[in-house]
């Protein structure tokens, strides 16, 4: 992982199951890791994607949430690159 990008795939989950493959990613998360792009799409509707925006806002690990180019994105960016 020298991008220092985690990408995770959470289409077709409930929120707990997402929840818990984020919660995963954020906790083997090092130093070399700035961001957190989570895809949960767009077309199935918004559910996955609100509890993830609602949810890791205030995270004590994320210093900011973006919106992903795509609709169907949202990345949690947990340092800024220099």
């Amino acid at each position: 992982m020298s991008s220092g990008i985690i990408e995770i795939d959470v289409h077709g989950m409930n929120q707990f199951q997402a929840k818990t493959m984020i919660d995963a990613a954020l906790k083997r998360a090092n130093r070399g890791t700035y961001m957190i792009r989570i895809i949960h799409g767009y077309h199935s509707g918004t559910a996955l994607r609100d509890m993830i925006r609602s949810r890791y806002r205030s995270h004590p690990k994320i210093i900011r949430i973006e919106l992903g180019m795509n609709p169907g994105v949202t990345e949690l960016v947990l340092r800024t690159l220099i």
